[in-house]
């Protein structure tokens, strides 16, 4: 029994670390297809190099989500502290109504993609999405410095953002 549990432990310790590694996203999540609030389509790779220069928070959520709506409020929160970040929300709604209207009913201010085929879909897939929601930082280059953060008031999230300020 004792030496399951050590292998349970090590096997998680490895997967976390795995997890908390990327510095980039695979193609497939690059090339993925979102959807603007003009209903334009967009690749995951142009949505990036809009914001080559400056650090950007991703927060990927849902307007249904009951976890990413109590969320919002600490989003918000350090959006009022940390102001010189890009806000990029990409959206598991199902459908492009649902979305906008989540947008405006929960006041979400930033920039907004949808992500077309939901979170088992090929960007969910690629980013290996299993809850949302999930927020991710991007350093200026483009480079993920933060990849898998569930609370957006995570030590974690301030931490990376500290080291990227030097």
């Amino acid at each position: 029994m004792k030496k399951i549990l050590t292998l349970l432990f090590i096997t998680t310790l490895f997967i976390s670390c795995k997890t908390e590694n990327k510095t980039t996203f695979p193609k497939e999540a690059l090339d993925n297809e979102m959807l603007t609030t003009n209903n334009q389509e967009i690749t995951f790779q142009e949505i990036i190099n809009q914001y080559k220069g400056k650090t950007v928070f991703i927060d990927v959520w849902a307007s249904w989500c009951p976890d990413c709506v109590g969320g919002m409020p600490k989003v918000k929160a350090l959006q009022e502290n940390r102001n010189d970040l890009v806000y990029l929300f990409i959206s598991m709604d199902k459908d492009y109504d649902s979305w906008l209207k989540g947008i405006e009913k929960y006041n979400v201010v930033g920039e907004h993609y949808l992500v077309s085929d939901g979170m088992k879909g090929v960007f969910g897939k690629a980013i290996e999405l299993s809850w949302i929601p999930r927020y991710m930082i991007l350093d200026k280059n483009g480079n993920i410095a933060l990849y898998n953060v569930i609370e957006a008031d995570d030590a974690k999230i301030e931490e990376t953002l500290k080291k990227l300020a030097n």
